[in-house]
């Protein structure tokens, strides 16, 4: 393993970015904070990263105590990789990051790849309150865990394990609005912008903002 390159200076940034400033880094706490995930599901959802810089990050991550590596018991068998505590400590780092760069969006590019699971980190910024809310875009399904605390995942993708206090379907470029703070979730809804259903809080209270 080679040895971690530092900026050799005694500050706190400097020091945050000897761990997470490589590049790919923060993408894949982004990507693990769903919850374990198998190399080749992060090498999935990472379009553009090589087997070999994946396999060196999360090498570099576990040695600095970001991530972990377990193996499945069976029938998995299979190895997954999971943030540990001081790895989900990044996500309001994420969180700020994401609100910062959201201007940069602009029209997507047709080089750019997109998940729908992308746009969890910047829905939860919208969201007030708890529960689990479910979300459908055109290019799939998510949820994501509103006001949680612990160590269970942020999101995941695909329909909500359990039933949700709301569901959510709307479009990208209505994602992107919100993302990038021209439209509040609220008003996207009285727009006709997102449809709600759900009996939870959470539902009544977007239905009722």
């Amino acid at each position: 393993m080679s040895p971690r390159r530092s900026y050799d200076q005694y500050c706190s940034a400097a020091r945050a970015l000897d761990l997470v400033g490589d590049r790919w880094t923060l993408l894949i706490v982004r990507e693990l904070l769903a919850g374990p995930r198998r190399y080749t599901d992060l090498h999935a959802d990472l379009p553009g990263v090589s087997t070999d810089v994946l396999a060196s990050r999360l090498k570099d991550m576990e040695r600095d105590g970001l991530t972990t590596r377990r193996r499945l018991p069976p029938p998995g068998a299979a190895y997954v990789y999971e943030l540990t505590g001081r790895g989900r400590e990044l996500l309001p780092v994420l969180q700020a990051l994401g609100a910062w760069g959201a201007p940069e969006l602009g029209e997507r590019r047709p080089t750019d790849a997109v998940r729908a699971h992308w746009f969890a980190l910047p829905l939860l910024r919208a969201l007030e309150g708890e529960g689990l809310v479910e979300v459908r875009l055109e290019e799939g399904e998510f949820h994501v865990h509103v006001g949680l605390e612990g160590d269970d995942a942020v999101y995941g993708e695909g329909p909500a394990p359990r039933e949700p206090d709301a569901r959510l379907v709307l479009g990208v470029d209505t994602c992107t609005a919100v993302a990038q703070g021209e439209l509040s979730l609220p008003d996207a809804v009285r727009a006709g912008r997102v449809e709600v259903s759900g009996e939870g809080t959470l539902a009544k209270a977007l239905r009722e903002a």
